[in-house]
Parts: C-alpha cells; sequence; structure tokens
C-alpha cells in the first residue's frame, strides 16, 4: 500500500513538473511573439545580451568561435580544423558532408551544419560544433579567380571546454590542430603543374594556373648514373631536416639546382621524380613570358611554400648572360637590343629574386634552372649560394642502361649487356635515344640486337658531326687571317 501512494506521489509531482515546464515554455513563446511585434529590434537585442550574459555567469565553460573569414582571406585555424576533425569523425555524428572534387582521388568527409562532435585532448573534453548564420549577401573577390563567388551564410566553428583550460586550447590544442592538418595536407595533395596564364578581366594580369602533374617519374625509375641519384636524394633529405640551421645562419630556406647537359640527358625526368620524391608541387616559369621585373615579383610572391620553381633552357630563356656588349673601337657599351625586344625582365632583377631580400618571402623553396650549354651562362647566375648544387646530366651510363632496360623490357641480365656497355664508352647517345629503340619491340632479342644496329648508325653521324664541326672551326679561323693579311699588305 505505502509503495502505491508512492508511485503515485511521484506520477503528480511528474505531472507538476511537466505543466510547469509547459507553462513556461508557453510564457517564452507569448513573450516572444509580443516582443517581435511590438518592441523595436534594438531593444530585442539588449534584452537577449542581458538575458545571455545573466545565463554565462553561472556557466563553467568557455566558448571560442573561429569564423570561415578574415576579412576577405581565409582563417587558417577554420581550415585546419575541418581537415583535422575530417579524421576524428566517429559513429556518434549523424550527418556528414561528402563532397569530391574533379581533380581529386579521394572522397572528402567533413561536419555537417549543426552537429556537434567531442574531442580528447590530454584528457581534457573539447566539443566542436560547426554553425551557419543567414546574414546579407556579401560578395567575396579572389585575386586568383577567374569571378567572385557569393554566400549567404557565415560559417564559424564553436569550440566549448571549461574556463580553466583556455591556456591549453591557446597553447597546445589549437597550434596541434593545425600541425596535424598540414602533415595530412602534404600526405593527401596531389602534386600540381603550375604555369603562367594570361587573365583577361577590368585589368589584365598574368596569375598562375595548375593541372594534376600524372609524371611517373621516380627515383627509382629515372635513367641517370646511380652516384649522382644517389647524391640528389640524400642532399634533398638534408635540405628538409635542416630548418633551424638555416634560420640559425641567417639564410632563407631554399635550395638552387643548376641541371646541364645535351637535350634528351633526362633534365625534365630528373625534375619530376624531385617533385614526386618531395611531394612539391612545380612551378614552370617561362621567362620570355614575363614583360616587367614588377610582374615577375608579382608571380614568384604567389608561389607557395613546399615548392619547386623551374626555369627550363634558362640560356634561351632570355639574353642573361649578356648585360652589355661592346660596340665600336672604342668599346662603348650598351644594351643588347635583342635582350630588350625579348624581354623587359633584367639579370640582376632575376638573381634579386632568387637570391636578394625577395627570396627569403617564403619557406622550403627549391630553384631549378636547366641548360644545354652552362659555359653560355653568366658566372653571377650560377654561383653558390644561387644554384648550390651543379649537377651534369650525362650521355646514358652502363647504370643508366640497366635502369633503362629494367623499365622498358623488364629485364636485368642479357647477352647483349656487355657489348651494349662497351658501345656505351665509345659512342654518345642519349637516355631518350636509347629508351626509343628499346620501345620498338617487346622482345628483348629484337630490341637489344636493334639498339646495337642504331650504335652503329649514331657512330657515323657522330663523325660527321665532329668533321663539319672541325670545317667550321677552320673555315672561321680562314675568315680571321684574312683582315690581318689585308692589313700587312696595306
Amino acid at each position: 500500500m505505502p509503495s502505491s501512494l508512492s508511485t503515485e506521489s511521484k506520477i503528480d509531482t511528474a505531472k507538476t513538473i511537466i505543466n510547469t515546464v509547459g507553462s513556461i515554455a508557453a510564457a517564452v513563446m507569448v513573450v516572444r511573439s509580443v516582443s517581435q511585434d511590438y518592441l523595436p529590434p534594438e531593444f530585442r537585442e539588449y534584452m537577449y545580451l542581458g538575458f545571455r550574459n545573466f545565463i554565462y555567469k553561472f556557466s563553467t565553460h568557455l566558448t571560442m568561435v573561429i569564423y570561415e573569414f578574415d576579412g576577405f582571406s581565409d582563417n587558417e585555424i577554420y581550415n585546419a580544423t575541418q581537415l583535422y576533425l575530417s579524421t576524428r569523425i566517429s559513429s556518434n555524428i549523424h550527418r556528414l558532408k561528402v563532397t569530391k572534387n574533379p581533380n581529386e582521388q579521394h572522397i572528402n568527409v567533413a561536419m555537417e551544419i549543426n552537429e556537434e562532435y567531442t574531442d580528447i585532448y590530454n584528457g581534457v573534453k573539447f566539443i566542436w560544433s560547426l554553425v551557419s548564420k543567414k546574414k546579407p549577401t556579401r560578395e567575396y573577390y579572389s585575386f586568383n579567380e577567374d569571378s567572385g563567388s557569393t554566400r549567404s551564410d557565415l560559417r564559424s566553428l564553436e569550440l566549448t571546454f571549461h574556463r580553466k583550460h583556455k591556456d591549453l586550447a591557446l597553447n597546445d590544442y589549437l597550434p596541434f590542430i593545425i600541425k596535424e592538418a598540414k602533415k595530412k595536407k602534404q600526405n593527401e595533395k596531389s602534386v600540381k603543374l603550375f604555369t603562367v596564364e594570361q587573365k583577361k578581366s577590368y585589368s589584365s594580369y598574368k596569375t598562375w594556373t595548375s593541372v594534376n602533374l600524372d609524371h611517373p617519374a621516380s627515383f627509382g625509375t629515372v635513367a641517370m648514373d646511380t652516384g649522382v641519384k644517389e647524391m640528389v636524394m640524400k642532399d634533398l633529405d638534408r635540405f628538409l631536416e635542416r630548418r633551424e640551421y638555416y634560420r640559425r645562419v641567417g639564410k632563407a630556406w631554399k635550395r638552387g639546382y643548376l641541371l646541364y647537359g645535351p637535350p634528351g640527358t633526362g633534365k625534365s625526368s630528373l625534375i619530376a621524380a624531385m617533385a614526386n620524391y618531395l611531394n612539391f608541387d612545380i612551378y614552370d616559369l617561362e621567362l620570355t613570358d614575363i614583360n616587367s621585373n614588377s610582374e615577375l615579383r608579382r608571380l614568384l610572391v604567389a608561389t607557395a611554400n613546399r615548392s619547386i620553381l623551374v626555369v627550363e633552357d634558362i640560356d634561351c630563356s632570355l639574353e642573361l648572360h649578356d648585360r652589355v656588349v661592346a660596340e665600336g673601337a672604342k668599346g662603348v657599351a650598351k644594351k643588347s637590343q635583342q635582350g630588350e625586344e625579348r624581354s623587359k625582365v633584367t639579370l640582376s632583377g632575376f638573381l634579386n629574386f632568387i637570391d636578394g631580400l625577395w627570396s627569403s618571402c617564403g619557406d622550403e623553396r627549391i630553384i631549378i634552372l636547366t641548360t644545354n650549354r652552362k659555359d653560355k651562362l653568366d658566372p653571377a647566375l650560377i654561383r653558390p649560394g644561387r644554384m648550390d648544387l651543379h649537377i651534369h646530366m650525362s650521355y646514358c651510363t652502363p647504370s643508366a642502361f640497366h635502369m633503362l632496360a629494367s623499365n622498358y623490357l623488364s629485364i636485368t641480365e642479357h647477352h647483349y649487356f656487355e657489348e651494349i656497355e662497351n658501345l656505351l664508352s665509345e659512342v654518345e647517345v642519349t637516355p631518350a635515344e636509347v629508351a626509343e629503340q628499346l620501345l620498338k619491340d617487346d622482345d628483348p632479342d629484337i630490341a637489344l640486337s636493334g639498339l646495337v644496329e642504331f650504335f652503329d648508325v649514331k657512330r657515323k653521324e657522330n663523325e660527321k658531326a665532329k668533321a663539319r664541326l672541325k670545317e667550321e672551326e677552320l673555315a672561321m679561323k680562314e675568315n680571321e687571317k684574312k683582315p690581318q693579311e689585308d692589313e700587312k699588305d696595306n
């Protein structure tokens, strides 16, 4: 009997609580409706702020609001958190946002609006929520985009935690998120190839445009001398590990490589292998497309960290080695007219951007210059500190041939190998020429025998080229002697 009375008492109490809550809710709805209809917006906002501040006085929690944009710029913390949380999504979340970029291979997963996620860091509970507030349409313009994009909402991430952990959140947790996001972004990103493109707008300008670099080259497949290959890999690894060293000695964190050698020796393949090895984007710069030093400066400042800037055939891109030319017997100097017509970029301007003050506007960057004629370059361009490592891309060597045979024919031994190695020491052929012969047939016997025959053809071509070059040198000497002989006769 007492138990039944106790049960009825509890039921009556629950009904009373429910009725009270219902009455309060109804009263709140009436007050809200009346305030919206009769009170001015300023007064309603004042009441709301007062009520919120009253509630906050009894709260032990702190909320940090991280907006998506800081003015017209992206908020790094917002983007990093989005990337970080995408790896922490658990089964407790009921709604997810799933996207995929046409240029990416993986599917992106992120929190949906008004969802919450609880993260535990060093034993402390941090609650994340994605909030979207409607606002008047506002346009955001980006200098690197074709047109402005409109957004009718203001998105933010809200981080809620106990007040006593504020220092932990600011000094440890958020920096940890940024670091983890950078690591994830670097591991998942696709290597891109950037080229300069002319944009048409109210003011014409040049900017970088990119495509995915799907070049399969790697240090395991590139055909070059094994010792040189290992040296390059060790140099790259050493460069990546020396951030604090560069900062301590007061140098910009960059590295310069000069690749020189005949056409077809694999300079472009080595650059692609370096990019794939480091997971760095490539910025391919054609100097003849640049109209001025200021335009060059703007483009170089726009390159990202952890990237490779490439200027191929630097000896042909500009007359950088001809700072002045002699004119007349008095030796009056003037600027190269050909250089002025081709471009207004100067040697001093270019050097300032790869080794001057502007070179410090970024970290972890590699600059690569390629040339077929190293002797034609100005010594100021290739001195240590600008081009730190000079890599000679030689004609095909036995180790490079073995790599090509493995890549193209999937063999490591063959009875033709010894004969071909002897021919490589006698006849100068490029790795590209050897690869072209190996591509002609899948049968190793046929492909290698064809390569042996090619050596004989190449030997004859080289002998003719040498004879022609010798005749040209003799003709030049004869032309030089004639004026001297004429002077003597006079």
